[in-house]
């Protein structure tokens, strides 16, 4: 009898383990071609009537799946709002994600459209371009879509509405209030958003808010972030001759931009990468607690180095994750004269550096900017925020102009918070393996006006592969992705995650 009865349980529990598949499979082809056609709608950013067709498009998408939707407008590019019908006795959930790209050079691309999806296998020899009707039912989840915006963000949305989907076939009582909010403008900043939260705060409240946006750990595993960095930027210019002069007249005699520009850059860092600037790692400290979870990633140095082709890293944190806990200060563009095929025998007129910080919750953007600019001052130059005239030039002998850029906040959210804790416990038990926990992301993602006026917690739950090529030629999505965004979208819209 006990024999039977464990039959019959493994009979049942293979059964529902089936049905899941079976539906998650149909769930998956459904959403490929729903991606498909997503992505047929060109969404630069830079482009605002590829938004309004993107919003079109979502409206009817969310409709259909009995959702209430709108455009809320902002002093830039609307943002899309969708909810499901409320109901009071429920605690709310809001989903952020976006629905613009960034723009495309189709020469750089190895498909003639990057808003014509591919279907694309690996082989020993590269990518294999492959038929899609060679999708059966059994789906092969190795394969790839190449197309713009596949990952970064359509995949993610598409997975939502498909598991929105799969609920309503189970008749699944989701155990919260859902709210969608998609942003327009994510990849140029989403500078008219903190206004934009400001204006619609009633409309947007929730109780936490999860980001879905990002590739999951390079381990593949399930991930969740509990923040991310902020950033903002300074342009420093340092100024020779009025006019790129003769080198072999006045070498020796005009000073250089380029070598003042260079001298006063060595003057922040010292040779381990750490930032000499007084006061800039101010407000930061890591406890054993902290250090232990975030020793708990399970990074590949070797692997990372590889990738990087370098032989040893920066000394700010003693490993990988350590090195996040820390505002950086890094030199993403440099430039002065003319190099290469087009060098010059010249003095150049001026030099220009592009800086970037990335900032941690303790560092205010604007008090970096400002102590990065005192430094400057006390290595002797007159500071400016305009060209320097030519009384200028006559009366100071170094000059540097600086140019600011806006600041995005950085967040995080305690490690120890319940609803993160839900999450966590949902993959544990639909995925069968803890999740990677990461304590801030390197990256940025415009998330501090929610937590700024919203005052709620936040959580980025990433769906698509590490390695899926955002921001650049042959961006792509892993089939195999979906299944897991599907499902966990589905997992986290089930009542035992509200528990």
């Amino acid at each position: 009898m006990k024999k039977l009865l464990t039959i019959v349980l493994l009979f049942s529990l293979f059964s529902a383990t089936a049905q899941d598949s079976i539906l998650i499979k149909s769930k998956v082809a459904n959403a490929i071609g729903e991606l498909r056609e997503f992505v047929a709608i060109p969404n630069d950013a830079l482009n605002a009537d590829d938004i309004d067709t993107n919003l079109f498009w979502l409206r009817k998408k969310f409709t259909e799946r009995g959702f209430n939707s709108t455009i809320l407008e902002t002093e830039g590019l609307p943002l899309f709002f969708a909810a499901l019908p409320m109901d009071d006795n429920k605690p709310t959930i809001l989903f952020y994600m976006h629905l613009d790209g960034q723009s495309v050079d189709a020469a750089k691309w190895d498909q003639a459209d990057p808003y014509k999806v591919v279907l694309k296998s690996k082989t020993n020899e590269g990518w294999k371009t492959e038929s899609f009707s060679d999708l059966t039912d059994d789906i092969n989840y190795d394969w790839r879509l190449f197309g713009r915006s596949t990952s970064d963000d359509k995949g993610p949305i598409i997975m939502f509405l498909n598991a929105i989907d799969a609920l309503k076939k189970d008749n699944i009582d989701i155990p919260y209030n859902v709210k969608v909010i998609l942003d327009s403008e994510e990849e140029k900043s989403s500078a008219p958003l903190p206004k934009a939260v400001r204006t619609y705060k009633d409309l947007l409240q929730a109780d936490f808010l999860v980001i879905n946006d990002g590739p999951v750990h390079v381990s593949g595993k399930p991930t969740i972030v509990y923040g991310c960095r902020g950033i903002t930027t300074l342009s420093i210019t340092t100024y020779g001759p009025i006019k790129p002069q003769h080198s072999g007249h006045y070498g020796n005699y005009a000073p250089n931009p380029g070598f003042q520009l260079t001298q006063l850059l060595a003057t922040m860092k010292d040779a381990d990468g750490k930032v000499l600037i007084k006061g800039y790692y101010d407000g930061i400290s890591l406890d054993d607690a902290t250090l232990d979870i975030l020793k708990s990633v399970p990074d590949n140095i070797e692997e990372i180095n590889k990738n990087l082709a370098i032989s040893s890293p920066e000394k700010v944190g003693s490993f990988y994750q350590e090195s996040l806990q820390y505002p950086s200060l890094n030199i993403r563009g440099l430039g002065s004269g003319w190099i290469g095929d087009q060098a010059r025998t010249i003095v150049p007129a001026t030099a220009t550096a592009e800086l970037d910080l990335r900032l941690l919750p303790e560092s205010d953007g604007t008090i970096l900017k400002n102590l990065v600019k005192a430094h400057i001052k006390n290595q002797g130059y007159h500071v400016m925020n305009t060209e320097p005239t030519m009384e200028d030039r006559l009366k100071y002998d170094k000059i540097v102009t600086i140019k600011e850029g806006s600041v995005t906040d950085a967040f995080r959210t305690e490690l120890d918070n319940p609803f993160g804790n839900g999450i966590v416990k949902t993959m544990e038990s639909k995925f069968g393996e803890k999740p990677v926990q990461i304590r801030i992301m390197g990256g940025t993602v415009p998330i501090s006006p929610f937590i700024n006026e919203l005052k709620i917690p936040a959580f980025i739950v990433p769906m698509v592969n590490p390695d899926n090529n955002q921001h650049s030629p042959n961006e792509n999505l892993k089939i195999g992705q979906i299944a897991y965004g599907i499902k966990l979208f589905y997992a986290l819209l089930s009542p035992n995650q509200a528990e």
